[in-house]
């Protein structure tokens, strides 16, 4: 009895609708773990892209020449990413209008369409990582009900209900909830972790936006002052 109640004969051994359960549960955590260190190395090495480019931006470097020192579009990412996006704005509108404000305004724009790919490229797959936390526990739980269905079909065809007779059913039903719960413990777990960290990224983004909003507004300002003269 201990060799038929050990846990991979019982999964060999299940129910077709239960084993199609574990199937997807494990499926699930796997492609859950993928995910986790693909997004963990994506913000890693956005974190570490970010302190790079700031310490550059804030090193007393002239925009212009960092402006020719990024890369090309598709090659940047996070701060630089933004700052690429408005600088060139600014560029483009500088010679156009007399407007600062209009200026500005381009400049803004143009930043918050980078901002808003850079968060779209940070948040990547961590719905699937909900997805699986949130539904996983249901999945096991239905493999749980089907093996309880099972036990109660096998107590009604047998002559003399006995601990044997229900075991292995009432177990399998116990895995799926277990598996269930492996699958959407570390996927909860790391989707708060990732979004936080993503969170707190967009955030720095955000503030960079901001800084050099203000840079290249006291500029313009300088401009007309020196027009003015």
């Amino acid at each position: 009895m201990n060799e038929s109640l050990s846990i991979p004969h019982l999964i060999m051994n299940a129910s077709l609708v239960v084993q199609l359960v574990m199937l997807l549960l494990i499926a699930a955590s796997i492609a859950s773990w993928v995910v986790i260190f693909q997004r963990s190395f994506v913000l890693r090495r956005a974190h570490k892209a970010h302190r790079t480019f700031e310490d550059r931006f804030w090193s007393g470097v002239d925009l212009n020449e960092l402006y020719r020192e990024t890369p090309a579009e598709q090659d940047v990412l996070g701060a630089e990413h933004i700052f690429r996006s408005g600088f060139r704005e600014f560029n483009r509108l500088l010679p156009k209008t007399r407007s600062n404000q209009a200026i500005l305004d381009g400049v803004q724009r143009a930043m918050r369409v980078a901002w808003s790919r850079e968060e779209e490229r940070l948040n990547q797959h961590l719905i699937f990582l909900a997805t699986v936390a949130s539904s996983s526990p249901y999945i096991g739980l239905f493999g749980t009900v089907w093996g309880i269905m099972g036990s109660f079909m096998s107590l009604s065809m047998a002559q003399q209900a006995t601990l044997s007779t229900v075991a292995p059913w009432i177990a399998e039903a116990l895995i799926a909830t277990a598996m269930g719960l492996f699958a959407a413990i570390p996927a909860v777990i790391f989707y708060n972790r990732l979004s936080a960290q993503s969170n707190r990224l967009l955030g720095q983004y955000e503030d960079f936006a901001e800084e050099f909003h203000s840079i290249l507004h006291r500029n313009l300002q300088g401009r007309g002052d020196r027009e003015a003269a």
